[in-house]
Parts: structure tokens; C-alpha cells; sequence
């Protein structure tokens, strides 16, 4: 930590001068060129492919040998002409780059299927700027654009590649709300990766941290760094812990209240991404021409894995209720450097790891629901689009974010899921009683029989709770985090230990058992698997179970499971239990059974209340303000 912090606003009065509409350029870039990562983690490959020859490659340069071929067909290096041709009235592009040494470079475009055409070209020689065009005319379905430069027998310099448009009249005003809690190191980073390119600083007016935690990000030597860059621009505020709803809310709550910040552009950003400042541009350049306001969405790729992406775009199955749908011709899961999206899909809402929300919806449709964790950033991209406003997840803008695969959803987290996605159902939904009972059942026999007690257990008590009414939002989420936790842990099975360690066990007592193919006759099978367990007909001889394994028709054949823990970090121990069993399935079935009788009570509960949950007196209150 350094001798002398600098002076951090702790409110926003000193951005309230900032937050106006600019003045344009003769042209509005939105998106640049860019031929490296942020990171030496990140794979080139994501942004310039070099086809044959020899190239090298830097974060804005790239210079080529002779006889070599370079394109930008890559995530970060394509332009989504089929997203901009349908969200807005921009009819033209124009990239100008500046060169030195010889060879040509095209612009190129895709189809929806694939199919590449050359859509402008020009050779160079020497040393200056140049520009190629392509107009937005034939892209409705899908289609990508992006150069492509060849060289001869001399080298190529490439660099300063920027892709504009004209401008629009006004530029928008746009501020950054990064939420932590308890991730001072990784909030840190993130606010410096951005706060370090002055170009995208440059199209800000103020970033919000709004720390929750007890570990501090304004101590930290880095932050205390980039507040001095950042200067009035950056405003750092603390409250008490209310999840990322709570503090992605109050960075809404702040900008809705300067005077001037009718028009602005909000991002949501997590504080543990690994941050690519260009998106940032990318999302906020999008939403200034987008003919009506949307909820503008970066893509989730992951950051173990960093040239794969989590989905193209989703969407919500409220009978479940479940999330991460993906749309039809979504890629999923998919390297990005071997597939590209080129048919456009839409999406019903988009994850808060880095997402554009207008201010003039947040005027029309209100604050999100104070649901602590989960399912805050879907129901409110499933509200926008009710009131007219859609979510529009675009391509080339992502961030790289903890593989979803690696994490373990028997956590206290789940509790949140299945609660909230519940109030999310009853809001948006016919909240049919009936269908939910048999999609909340099967969910809770798959836990009983798979000897995940204590996700049961959970299961049940987010039922419970949601039953109880509106009353149980009151605080935020605040009591319902700390007793969901300690509830847990008195199940064994929630505990992770080392793999070398599993209790009551010596390492040759129990080895791999792999698991047979999905059945065919689930049903069956689930109530098959479910008397022998409840009978204790299981073998009861310990096994080893790889997470890729841990399917619950696998699982329920034995009595003693040590399962491997998808975070990878250790394994988890599984015991039978068939009173326990007995037990839960009662109190389950029991809470499941009041909610399928009485769904329509709920429901209009819920909805009489939901004015005064997401109101602003409601979110000042829990700020404490």
C-alpha cells in the first residue's frame, strides 16, 4: 500500500458536471482493430489469424513478411454487419488503417451461411492511412465482416485500424458499475485493465466501484494507481453486502440521479472478469445508434478456457423454471477460434458480467428486484422486453469470465437460483402450478436418489421461503445468504475435501466406476433408482465418480460415492441415508404440493408488490440512505 492515497469520490456529486451529451466527431468509431489480447492468456488466435507466411503481432500492430496472408475472420476481429443492419439505421462502414510497406488489403463479408465475398479492396505502397468500404445492405440473416491483407515480396506494417460510422447527433453519456465483494485483488485488475486504455477512458464519464465487502478495494496498491489515471472520473462507494443485485442496483441508482443523465448508457460490469476494455467501446457505440433503446450484452467466454464461449445467446424456461436456454443456431460451448456465428440469433435477456442498459429503461421500467443473487439480471431482460425494450447479446464484445463447467451447483447459491427463479415465474409467467410441481419434483427426486441431501434440503428451503411471500425480500437477501450456509454445512456431502483425504477412508478402499449412457426411459428409471434407495438395495462398496459422471442414475447405484467436485478443487463424499431420505422427500413434496395448490395466491402476491420492491424508496432504503 503506498504512503499517500489519492482522494477517492465517495458519491457522485463530483460527475454530475459529466454526465451530458457530447458533442460528435466527423466520424464515430465503434469498433478498432485489434491484433493481440490483454493478456499473455489470451490466444492471438481470437483476434488475427495468420492464414500463411509469417506475421507479428501486437496489441495495435501487426507487420507481416512477404508472401504471407493475415485476416481478422476471428471473434474480436470481426465486424457483426448482421446485428448492426438489424438494430440500427447505420448503412455503411468504413475501416481506415494506417500502413507502411506494400500489399492489399480487402474488405470481407459473410453470408448467414458462411460464405465469404470480397466486398472492397485496395493495394498499397509506401507509407499513410487508407480506408476500404462496405455497405450494411445484405446481411438481414447474418453475415460478418473483416480484412483480410496479402503481401508480396515486401513487408507490411499495419496499425491505428479503426471501423466507423457517421456519427449520430449527439454521443451518449456513459458510465461503468463494477459490484464487488470481498475480491479487492480481482476488482483491482479489472478497474486498472480498463482505466489503462485511454481510448475507451476517453468515451466515459464516470466508473462506479461499489464495494459490499469487508476486504477493501480502495486500499489496494493498484486501485489507488488507476485512481489516480481515472482522477474525478472515478467514484467508489461502500454499503452492506446485497449481492450483485444490490450493487449493480445502486450503480443504476447513482447515474439515474445526476441531473443531465437522462440519455446515458449504464455497464454492468463483474468485478472477476478478465477484462477487455474494447468491449466496453463495442457495447457503448452500439447502443448510440441502435434506432430504439436495448439492453446491449457482451458474450461470456471462459476464462480457464479462453477461446470458448459460453452460449451465443439464451433465453429463460419459466415452467421450470430454468435459465441459459440457448437460441436456436446459438453456438454453445464452442471454440471461437475454430467456429464463428455467422446466422444472428436473439436473446431473451443477457448475464451481468458486462451488459449496456440504457437509462431511459431504466426510467420506463423500473429497478431491478432485490433478489441478492441469480436470476436479477433475467428477470430484468425479461421486463424490458414486456415493456417493449429487447436484449440484444453482440458479438465480438465478450470478457472472460469463471467456466460455469467448473462450477459445482450443489452450493448455497442454488438456494437463490430456485427462489428467485420462482418470483421470476410468478411475475412473467401463468405460474401454472401444476407444470412447476413436475418439473420441482423431479428435480427434488434426482437430489434424494443422487445422495445430495443437502442440495435437497436446499431445494426445499427455497420453496419455503418463496412460499412466505414478498416479506422475505425485505432485507436484500442478507439474512437468507447466512442462514442458507449455515444450514448446509450440518450435510456432510456439501463439503469438499482433498482427494487424497477422503474421511473414513484409505485411498485403496474405492476406485473409478464409469457411467452408463443417459437412459433412454428416464422416468422409469428415476423411480427405480428411487425404491432402492429407500430400500437400501444400493452397493454399498465405496467408488470413485468423476464429475463427468456424477449423473444421478449413476450416482444412486451405490451407497458411498466419493464424487469429484466439478470446481476440480477436491472431492465430495456421499453417504445413504434412507431415513434422512424419507425425511426430506416428505418435507419436499409437502412444500411442493402447498405450491401447486396454491400457485394463483402466490403469484398475485408477489405481483401486488411489485411496484414497492423495485421502487427507488425501496433500494434507498436498503442502501441506507
Amino acid at each position: 500500500m503506498t504512503d499517500t492515497a489519492p482522494d477517492i469520490a465517495h458519491s457522485s456529486s463530483d460527475v454530475r458536471s459529466r454526465l451530458v451529451e457530447h458533442d460528435p466527431q466527423s466520424r464515430f468509431v465503434v469498433q478498432r482493430g485489434l491484433f493481440s489480447g490483454p493478456s499473455t492468456l489470451i490466444d492471438d488466435d481470437l483476434y488475427t489469424h495468420i492464414a500463411s507466411g509469417l506475421a507479428y503481432r501486437s496489441r495495435h500492430e501487426v507487420a507481416i513478411e512477404p508472401n504471407a496472408e493475415i485476416d481478422t475472420n476471428t471473434y474480436f476481429g470481426r465486424f457483426p454487419a448482421s446485428y448492426w443492419q438489424r438494430w440500427t439505421a447505420v448503412t455503411e462502414v468504413r475501416v481506415q488503417l494506417s500502413y507502411d510497406g506494400a500489399g492489399r488489403i480487402a474488405l470481407v463479408a459473410s453470408d448467414s451461411d458462411g460464405r465469404d465475398r470480397t466486398v472492397d479492396a485496395v493495394d498499397v505502397d509506401g507509407s499513410g492511412t487508407v480506408e476500404v468500404n462496405g455497405l450494411l445492405d445484405r446481411f438481414v440473416d447474418g453475415g460478418a465482416m473483416w480484412i483480410r491483407i496479402n503481401t508480396h515480396t515486401t513487408t507490411l506494417k499495419l496499425s491505428d485500424v479503426a471501423w466507423s460510422v457517421d456519427s449520430p447527433e449527439t454521443v451518449r453519456p456513459a458510465a461503468v458499475v463494477v459490484c464487488t465483494f470481498n475480491r479487492a485483488d480481482e476488482c483491482a485488475e479489472t478497474v486498472a485493465v480498463l482505466g489503462n486504455d485511454s481510448e475507451v477512458v476517453a468515451g466515459l464519464d464516470a466508473v462506479y466501484v461499489v464495494d459490499q465487502g469487508t476486504d477493501l478495494v480502495e486500499i489496494r496498491e493498484k486501485f489507488q494507481n488507476i485512481a489516480r489515471v481515472l482522477g474525478d472520473k472515478l467514484v467508489y462507494i461502500r454499503q452492506p453486502n446485497l449481492g450483485g443485485a444490490g450493487g449493480f442496483t445502486r450503480g443504476m441508482y447513482e447515474v439515474t440521479d445526476v441531473v443531465g443523465a437522462d440519455h446515458a448508457n449504464v455497464i454492468l460490469m463483474d468485478d472477476d472478469i478478465l477484462c477487455e476494455p474494447e468491449t466496453v467501446l463495442r457495447v457503448n457505440a452500439f447502443a448510440n445508434m441502435t434506432v430504439e433503446p436495448a439492453i446491449v450484452g457482451a458474450q461470456m467466454l471462459g476464462l480457464f478456457h479462453p477461446d470458448r464461449i459460453l452460449v451465443g445467446a439464451e433465453h429463460a424456461d419459466l415452467s421450470g423454471p430454468k435459465v441459459g436456454i440457448p437460441s436456436t443456431n446459438a453456438l454453445v460451448n464452442s471454440s471461437v477460434v475454430k467456429k464463428s456465428q455467422d446466422i444472428r440469433v436473439d436473446a431473451g435477456y443477457n448475464g451481468w458480467w458486462t451488459c449496456l442498459i440504457p437509462s431511459e429503461i431504466i426510467a420506463q421500467v423500473g429497478y431491478p428486484l432485490p433478489l441478492f443473487f441469480q436470476w436479477d439480471d433475467v428477470e430484468y431482460g425479461l421486463r424490458a422486453r414486456s415493456r417493449g425494450f429487447a436484449t440484444v447479446t453482440l458479438p465480438g464484445a465478450g470478457v472472460w469470465h469463471a467456466d460455469f463447467s467448473w462450477k459445482d451447483w450443489d452450493e448455497w447459491h442454488r438456494y437463490f437460483n430456485i427462489r428467485n427463479g420462482l418470483l421470476t415465474a410468478a411475475l412473467h409467467s401463468e405460474f401454472d402450478g401444476k407444470v412447476l410441481f413436475r418439473s420441482l419434483s423431479r428435480d427434488l427426486l434426482r437430489f434424494l436418489v443422487g445422495m445430495q441431501y443437502g442440495l435437497a434440503f436446499t431445494h426445499i428451503k427455497a420453496i419455503e421461503d418463496f412460499l412466505q411471500g414478498p416479506e422475505v425480500f425485505h432485507d436484500g437477501g442478507i439474512e437468507a445468504a447466512a442462514d442458507i450456509r449455515r444450514e448446509r454445512a450440518m450435510y456432510s456431502e456439501t463439503v469438499r475435501h482433498s482427494a487424497a483425504h477422503a474421511p473414513e477412508l484409505q485411498n485403496a478402499d474405492y476406485q473409478i466406476a464409469s457411467a452408463a449412457p443417459w437412459p433412454s426411459m428416464e422416468g422409469l428409471v428415476l423411480a427405480k433408482r428411487l425404491m432402492q434407495q429407500l430400500r437400501g438395495r444400493v452397493n454399498p462398496h465405496p467408488v470413485a465418480i468423476a464429475s463427468r459422471d456424477a449423473h444421478w442414475w449413476h450416482v444412486s447405484l451405490f451407497g458411498h460415492a466419493v464424487v469429484t467436485d466439478a470446481s476440480q478443487e477436491g472431492v465430495r463424499v456421499r453417504r445413504h441415508n434412507a431415513e434422512l431420505m424419507k425425511q426430506l422427500l416428505v418435507r419436499g413434496l409437502r412444500a411442493q404440493w402447498k405450491l401447486r395448490s396454491q400457485a394463483p395466491r402466490i403469484r398475485d402476491s408477489y405481483r401486488r408488490e411489485f411496484e414497492s420492491m423495485t421502487s427507488r424508496s425501496n433500494w434507498a432504503r436498503l442502501f441506507g440512505k
